[in-house]
């Protein structure tokens, strides 16, 4: 980790997913003790509150295939300010979403502040999902599918271009770990754009240590990483409180693990925790959860090592 000094930002909505409930993430991760959990740990932890932007209208997606367009762009303008604020100032910025469109808008803000700082960018998105689709091939139109598409260039020009050039990032950038549920039209665009990914395949065959030892290779000094951390990443055996559930996910203790070695790692300098849902949780056991692996995330072990 590089950097003690912490920002929590509320980002309360659900306007790209296919369920309701994620706008109630951040106060249930409040709720779980995120920020006192973390002043814990030694870290200067600030809590900048809720960002503000549209209601969820709760329509059905318009003649281009979005749904929400217009919404999820006046949302992801917020993060991106937000988040590049927090950069600017020194601090690690924290998105609590919300879905994860709102990743557009965090990774836009990274990708302005490591071009300007002429740091390189690492992405690791811990998710069941790629999130590359796009209108023409999304069976909802839920712009929470097409996070990755739209940073890779394949999207609205407003949301594309949010980090204020085209494409924010590269597929190369990424690093996608978990992923077990991939649309049929979008299995063709990921192969063809190359994003790196470990799905569970790859971690049933190599192990979680080898598979996150490899998402990690390569980064040097000058290396931002940016972990995108969906919830739906964990198996809904032990995280149910999320909208699209994915059998077959990794276990706590491969979760536990992968934190322990991106914090070992000692780059992660910005983090999205996203596709909470507290509807549909049990007695916030999932913020909970969530909140146990940020801790990890941030250093917290059983020894010191």
């Amino acid at each position: 980790m590089s950097n003690t000094a912490v920002s929590l930002i509320g980002v309360p909505t659900d306007i790209g997913a296919g369920h309701r409930g994620a706008s109630m993430a951040p106060e249930a991760l409040r709720v779980a003790n995120l920020g006192q959990r973390l002043q814990k740990l030694g870290l200067d932890v600030i809590d900048r509150g809720n960002l503000h932007g549209p209601l969820n209208p709760w329509l059905p997606p318009s003649a281009e295939g979005y749904r929400h367009l217009q919404e999820a762009i006046d949302w992801n303008r917020e993060v991106c300010a937000a988040v590049y604020d927090e950069l600017s100032l020194g601090r690690l910025p924290i998105m609590l979403g919300g879905d994860h469109c709102l990743a557009m808008g965090s990774i836009s803000a990274v990708a302005r502040h490591c071009r300007e700082q002429g740091k390189q960018l690492r992405i690791l998105w811990l998710d069941a999902h790629t999130d590359f689709n796009t209108a023409s091939l999304s069976p909802s139109g839920n712009i929470h599918g097409m996070p990755v598409a739209c940073l890779c260039g394949h999207g609205p020009a407003e949301l594309a271009g949010l980090a204020g050039f085209t494409p924010a990032v590269t597929p190369a950038q990424f690093r996608q770990i978990g992923i077990r549920s991939v649309d049929a039209g979008e299995k063709h665009l990921v192969r063809e754009a190359a994003i790196p990914i470990f799905d569970m395949r790859h971690i049933d065959e190599h192990g979680i240590k080898r598979t996150v030892e490899a998402a990690l290779e390569g980064m040097g000094p000058d290396t931002h990483l940016h972990v995108s951390f969906d919830v739906d990443f964990l198996d809904p055996s032990i995280a149910p409180g999320v909208g699209t559930r994915v059998r077959g996910g990794p276990t706590y203790r491969e979760a536990q693990l992968c934190m322990e070695l991106i914090a070992d790692a000692g780059k992660m300098a910005s983090l999205d925790i996203v596709e909470l849902n507290p509807a549909l949780d049990k007695r916030n056991q999932t913020a909970r959860l969530a909140v146990d692996l940020v801790e990890s995330l941030f250093g917290k072990s059983t020894l010191i090592r």
